[in-house]
């Protein structure tokens, strides 16, 4: 028999053509005959949601598992036994100064952070990067940033903060934020190389970069069972949807090509047209097939900088930009805009995390094996307030996680103490990170 379900396929095992690599998802070969299959690696992503949430719409009803989504949760129904959403978290560290930048720069590092015009940085090391710190060397890549804002520069008046501060979530050490990729061809370019034998020519990638590899799939493919067939050809089909997708949104090819009238400096518009929910989109998609191929197991992503003021007409009945509606001075109809922009965001994670959920490994899916948060390190955005944060996390951690329920913990109990189980269920664990106070009751599980 020379079905690769018969022999042993390398966890690693590559797709390889005209020096670029692209990682496989799990496959049944990948597991010795007759052995148990080996546990898929833990994922950790943070989401991170900027302007905080319209408070009374994103509450759920009820308690433990016996819990009602909220208005501003409901995308997230059919997945409402692998969440797991909290209540009355808070990030001591960051109540003090005035605005967003000491809150949200803080917000996976609770830290406090230095107020400075940018000379001098202050922050602390983020949980993401602490993970990195510890299992980022098993993966090709420590760990992603993502984003879809270039980094804001300069200093915002109001408050005197560098806006530094606020273009970054990940924070490799007290002074040095992570630069944060907001190009999803780059991205996806990213992951091959990341892949790729050191060395290997891969400067310039000409055309779609997944042609170059099927030649390799395609020989592979005759060798697999029925069973991985199919999850190979789900697999690349996914890879050319986006790929295609790519191609749709990047500027066309310029290669001789020449100028048909004269363009006018001046009659250039004063706004650049982008498609601000595809740019999401994509950047959420990169995310996943790096988890998929376990090109990384770390990823964070930023939906906008600090003070956010994306417009969001193109929802229904939404007339504003995110930042201007957060500040609702208890306004009606700010607050219900507020609120569709808030739902809008959840359901963004809601895809990613069915996405994840369509990922198979084996009995399981890469959800099972992921941990995703979804944060603001403001409650309600027009009080700047730091108490009750909107937290949720979706995905089992490797089965050490207990979702399917809503958790509302005693008033100011700290953020940092679901940090501590998060790194815990990674493989990563601590005994105190920043102000915790040990991990949050009723939500890890002890490991198998």
């Amino acid at each position: 028999m020379t079905l690769l379900s018969r022999k042993r396929l390398s966890r690693r095992a590559m797709l390889r053509g005209a020096g670029v690599a692209l990682g496989l998802p799990w496959l049944e070969a990948m597991a010795a005959p007759g052995s148990k299959q080996p546990k898929p690696p833990v994922r950790f992503a943070v989401l991170y949601l900027p302007n905080g949430v319209n408070v009374p719409a994103w509450t759920p009803k009820g308690r433990g598992r016996d819990f009602e989504l909220s208005p501003s949760l409901a995308p997230l129904e059919d997945l409402k036994s692998q969440i797991a959403v909290f209540s009355n978290l808070w990030n001591a560290n960051s109540k003090g100064g005035d605005g967003h930048y000491v809150k949200e720069a803080a917000i996976l590092t609770c830290a406090t952070i230095r107020k400075t015009q940018g000379a001098d940085l202050a922050n602390g090391v983020s949980v993401d990067q602490l993970a990195a710190q510890r299992r980022g060397g098993e993966t090709p890549l420590p760990s992603l940033e993502l984003g879809v804002a270039p980094v804001a520069v300069g200093v915002d008046a109001v408050v005197g903060y560098t806006r530094v501060y606020g273009s970054h979530i990940a924070w490799r050490n007290a002074t040095t934020p992570l630069a944060r990729e907001i190009n999803p061809r780059s991205v996806y370019e990213r992951l091959f190389r990341a892949a790729s034998a050191p060395h290997s020519n891969t400067s310039k990638l000409d055309g779609l970069l997944l042609d170059r590899v099927l030649a390799d799939a395609k020989k592979m493919r005759s060798q697999l069972a029925s069973a991985d067939q199919l999850r190979l050809d789900e697999y690349l089909s996914v890879m050319r949807g986006v790929e295609q997708r790519l191609e749709r949104v990047s500027p066309p090819a310029r290669r001789n090509w020449k100028p048909r009238a004269r363009l006018d400096p001046k009659a250039a518009p004063t706004e650049r047209p982008q498609d601000h929910a595809e740019h999401v989109q994509l950047m959420l998609d990169m995310m996943a097939l790096a988890f998929q191929t376990d090109t990384t197991r770390i990823a964070t992503f930023m939906f906008g900088n600090a003070v956010s003021n994306v417009s969001f007409r193109f929802l229904e009945g939404v007339s504003a930009g995110h930042h201007d509606v957060s500040h609702h001075q208890n306004d009606a109809d700010k607050l219900r805009q507020y609120e569709i922009i808030t739902r809008w965001h959840v359901a963004q994670f809601a895809g990613l995390l069915r996405k994840l959920r369509s990922m198979r490994e084996g009995e399981s899916t890469v959800l099972d094996s992921s941990m995703v948060l979804f944060a603001s390190a403001l409650s309600d955005g027009n009080k700047h307030d730091p108490h009750n944060l909107p937290v949720v996390v979706g995905g089992g951690g490797g089965g050490r996680l207990e979702t399917g329920q809503y958790l509302a913990y005693p008033e100011d109990t700290p953020l940092a103490n679901l940090y501590v189980c998060l790194l815990d269920a990674f493989g990563a664990p601590v005994e105190r990170f920043a102000d915790s106070t040990g991990p949050l009751p009723g939500f890890l599980k002890d490991p198998a």
